[in-house]
């Protein structure tokens, strides 16, 4: 399954890593690529991954999903 979050706050390549290492910290989660100029993340990861659980870890590390 693929979903496609836009993402606020980011600024810098390490905002960037700092994104996709919480994204992929997210059990079932298989991909992540998160782009600073789409402001966005695509992430793979296995049907039972929660959105809310995906929306949680950018907001741990920092940013905000909208």
């Amino acid at each position: 399954m693929k979903t496609v979050l836009s993402i606020e706050g980011m600024s810098c390549e390490h905002c960037v890593k700092a994104v996709e290492s919480a994204l992929k910290a997210v059990s079932g989660v298989k991909k992540a690529k998160v782009s600073l100029k789409k402001k966005n993340a695509e992430v793979n990861h296995e049907d039972s991954v929660a959105l809310d659980s995906l929306k949680t870890a950018v907001s741990e590390a920092g940013f905000q999903t909208v």
